[in-house]
């Protein structure tokens, strides 16, 4: 892991398209632009875990209520 450390409206570049710029900083938060090629995918990482765990869940839940349908239909 790389860690910088950036003053308000300094920027760091990652390869050639993708620009972060530090907009607004304080106690609570930092505000952060990206500039990137629209064909980028971007996430908040918070964003992503939740979507996994929400992922996971529903596997579980489908594999419960499949062994339910097995079990009744051996019956």
């Amino acid at each position: 892991m790389l860690i910088l450390s950036r003053k308000e409206n300094e920027s760091i570049k990652i390869g050639e398209d993708v620009e972060i710029t530090i907009i607004q900083t304080n106690k609570a938060y930092t505000k952060i632009a990206i500039k990137a090629p629209k064909t980028s995918i971007i996430l908040r990482k918070e964003l992503i875990d939740e979507i996994k765990d929400d992922n996971l869940h529903s596997i579980v839940n489908d594999d419960i209520k499949l062994d339910d349908l097995s079990k009744k239909l051996k019956k």
